[in-house]
């Protein structure tokens, strides 16, 4: 995926960086400016206000995508019914910021489009961005979708962790280079343009993705034919080695004098454990009834439904580790190897053979130690286990690999993102044009005016006669 930014021709001008501040140089024609020149930040009415009847646009964090700029405004509210809420009021062409962590930091910034009537209610968490006329709503939306401009405005939150927030007058004193009018319409339509093809390649990514997953699973499921060979044997889960269910929780172990690290949900995924994030608690007078030995494959008891029964082996790490009630452990007989019971259990999750035994309570499907012991658990002799085994791993190890070059093509098409946008934003996008009025007689001019809207007197509206008593209404003239 290769894309023409435009840079060779303009290669070596000496133009700045961004974001560079006031410090850095611009193109001719181009000027720095704040935000709180350039737009109203967070208004607080609309240009033309609803009727209580009128139906508008409800916009929730959740409606604008990250990085992308795109926005869903389907959802249509009665403007009465929700005006007294604490709810962001926004309308056509205003750019929404996010300003509450991880939201920012993930990119959920956008101009404000399709919204029924041009108007919208949204959350509270965004802040608002109404151009005074000086700068385009997508350029800026584009200027702050940048990584950089993001992890600074990261830097500058205030608020407890987990509620952390852009401060309004951060915002407002952040400075963005504006190009002429016209050059920025021509910036942004050589942006979107170029999106264009890198998101293109980005879905092409996403399905080479997905086939690679489907690819694992097949390997996985075929690797154990159905029916089974004569010389294979099947027996249960339960006959084939042991079960046990880990040690639940309690306050009163949270401290002790046999404190051990202990394993849970959270650190195990399909043939991988995580020991990123290892607890601890107190085993006194278990008689290392929970403590894990090399070999034993550990199962998620209870899961999303398609992940129930998700397995690992332990292979040491952490070293003394013990286990927790939610998973089950399984400690195979000397007839049957780690790899292979690790197999099957793999095969039993992805084709949904686990899921037939479990029970679900609010979302999360339970697999009892009891219920895994009487599924049936096919092997083959030693031999034959071994072979299968390491064919399976050289399959797997190739997906691996073929997915680890994807990720290096991902990280490039965010890098390409990132080029991109740099270019747009240093000038070296498009050709600047001598013609074009210069940004700053446009943000002189807005000034000025602004001055004079601000002198001129206000108009006071007619007051509404009141009602008259009843019995006492006017007479017809």
């Amino acid at each position: 995926m290769t894309l023409d930014l435009g840079l060779g021709a303009h290669s070596g001008d000496g133009r700045g960086e961004l974001p560079g501040g006031s410090g850095g140089g611009l193109p001719e024609g181009w000027a720095w400016a704040t935000l709180g020149e350039l737009c109203e930040v967070n208004p607080r009415s609309f240009e033309d206000e609803p009727g209580d009847d009128d139906l508008i646009s409800q916009v929730p964090m959740a409606a604008v995508e990250a990085e992308t700029g795109r926005i869903n405004a389907s959802t249509h509210v009665r403007y009465g019914d929700l005006k007294n809420k604490s709810l962001t009021r926004f309308q056509e062409d205003d750019v929404l910021f996010a300003k509450i962590t991880p939201c920012m930091e993930n990119g959920k910034i956008a101009v404000a489009r399709g919204l029924l009537d041009g108007r919208a209610l949204g959350s509270t968490e965004f802040h608002v961005l109404r151009s005074h006329g000086a700068v385009l709503s997508e350029y800026l939306m584009h200027y702050l979708l940048q990584r950089d401009v993001r992890v600074n405005a990261e830097q500058n939150m205030s608020g407890a962790v987990g509620q952390r927030r852009v401060p309004r007058p951060y915002l407002e004193s952040l400075e963005v280079p504006v190009p002429p009018l016209a050059e920025q319409r021509r910036i942004v339509a050589e942006i979107e343009q170029q999106i264009n093809h890198i998101e293109a390649g980005e879905e092409a990514l996403k399905v080479s993705f997905q086939k690679i997953d489907e690819f694992r699973k097949s390997v996985i499921c075929s690797a154990i034919p159905d029916p089974l060979p004569d010389d294979w044997e099947e027996v249960t889960v339960g006959e084939a080695g042991k079960v046990d269910l880990g040690r639940q929780r309690h306050p009163s172990w949270h401290s002790g004098p046999e404190m051990k690290p202990y394993l849970r949900v959270a650190n195990v995924f399909e043939d991988r454990i995580d020991t990123s994030d290892v607890k601890e608690m107190d085993f006194s007078n278990t008689e290392d009834k929970y403590t894990l030995k090399e070999g034993d494959v550990l199962l998620n008891e209870g899961q999303s439904p398609h992940l129930l029964g998700r397995p690992a082996i332990y292979h040491g790490e952490p070293e003394g580790a013990a286990f927790q009630n939610t998973l089950i452990r399984f400690r195979p007989s000397l007839r049957i190897t780690s790899e292979w019971a690790l197999l099957v259990f793999r095969r039993h999750m992805h084709t949904g053979r686990f899921m037939k035994e479990s029970r679900i309570t609010t979302n999360i499907a339970h697999l009892s130690a009891a219920r895994l012991k009487t599924v049936e658990f096919p092997f083959p002799p030693e031999g034959t286990q071994e072979s299968i085994v390491k064919q399976v791993r050289r399959q797997l190890e190739e997906a691996d690999r073929m997915e680890a070059e994807l990720r290096g093509v991902t990280k490039g098409s965010a890098d390409l993102r990132a080029a991109l946008l740099n270019a747009a934003f240093t000038g070296a996008l498009v050709p600047q044009d001598p013609a074009d009025e210069p940004a700053s007689v446009l943000l002189d001019r807005i000034r000025a005016e602004r001055v004079t809207a601000k002198k001129a007197p206000r108009k006071r509206a007619p007051r509404k006669p009141r009602s008259a008593p009843p019995g006492q209404e006017e007479l017809p003239q």
